[in-house]
């Protein structure tokens, strides 16, 4: 909802707070998510690994 008078600058400046939070959240979830690609890869494809040798033991290949 838009205010119905201009900007006071008490309220501009809350507002401009609360969106520069935001953002750093945002900013702060996107690395974590970046830094922790590789451990959550690394964990896959063993996974995929072990799963791949279990059924060739099973297949008897």
């Amino acid at each position: 909802m838009l205010p119905c008078s201009p900007w006071t600058p008490k309220g501009f400046a809350f507002t401009l707070g609360i969106f520069i939070t935001g953002i750093s959240l945002f900013g702060i979830g996107a690395h974590l998510s970046y830094v922790n690609i590789a451990p959550q890869q690394a964990r896959t494809k063993a996974r995929n690994d072990f799963v791949r040798e279990r059924l060739k033991k099973k297949s008897g290949k």
